[in-house]
């Protein structure tokens, strides 16, 4: 806290609380809140500008004041607010403005494959589209829940523990939803005789294929609930047919 001569009495620099500042810059007819006053002496203080430059500013036209009383504490809060910022002190008791949140990017929905094949561009847009978009998501898992029972139905019937099980069938959904996503037209019901099918026919495009052996090598090395051998054998078996069989099964291909 410093001091220097005013009218008659000592004149000092301190100040009260944005509370108090506000009403008195109010009082004064100033538009600003303390909030951007000290967004104003940080700027001019960073800029070397002395508080003479700021101070007349903060105010549109010669301030008015219902006293002398009230002109003085608000000067003397306005230099004492200087003196903080000037020093490198908190300005406590202060709301100093927040910076703008970032705008949430809305994902942006991937062009379709067809009629041709998905690439590994489409299968990364793909994913992480499904994974941004949460309505998507609820709506094409309703979708693979009303229209795939010759799928779940295999899955179920497999035998599978519950992370071997859940594992299938959360990679099904994803590689069902992005089908569907990049074949307008949409996807048919699975045909059950494909579910037991060797060999695939059509072929399956190799985006595909390669994103669901890096989710089984995920799930084999998964911290608590790796997969065993046998079992990710197991789930990579009915996966492959299960991928093919949806692949066949684009409407009008």
């Amino acid at each position: 806290m410093s001091r220097s001569r005013g009218r008659g009495s000592d004149f000092v620099h301190h100040f009260e609380g944005a509370q108090t500042l506000d009403g008195l810059l109010e009082l004064a007819g100033s538009p600003c809140d303390t909030s951007e006053v000290i967004v104003h002496m940080r700027q001019a203080h960073s800029e070397g500008q002395p508080h003479t430059s700021v101070i007349p500013t903060l105010f549109p036209s010669e301030p008015r004041f219902p006293s002398p009383e009230v002109a003085q504490r608000l000067f003397e809060n306005l230099l004492g607010l200087w003196d903080l910022i000037a020093e490198g002190k908190p300005v406590r008791g202060a709301e100093e403005p927040r910076p703008p949140r970032p705008k949430k990017v809305k994902p942006v929905r991937p062009p379709p494959f067809a009629p041709g094949e998905p690439g590994s561009e489409f299968v990364e847009a793909a994913w992480r589209y499904l994974e941004d978009e949460e309505k998507e998501r609820t709506r094409r898992m309703h979708s693979f829940d009303n229209r795939q029972d010759a799928l779940l139905g295999e899955l179920d019937g497999a035998g599978l523990t519950d992370e071997g099980y859940a594992v299938a069938r959360h990679l099904l959904f994803e590689l069902h939803a992005m089908l569907e996503l990049g074949w307008p037209p949409g996807l048919a019901s699975v045909d059950p005789a494909a579910l037991r099918e060797d060999t695939e026919a059509p072929p399956v495009p190799q985006a595909l294929t390669a994103y669901a052996e890096e989710a089984l090598f995920e799930a084999e090395q998964d911290e608590e609930h790796p997969l065993s051998a046998e079992e990710l054998a197991r789930v990579r078996t009915l996966v492959r047919r299960g991928l093919a069989a949806l692949w066949k099964a684009r409407k009008g291909s």
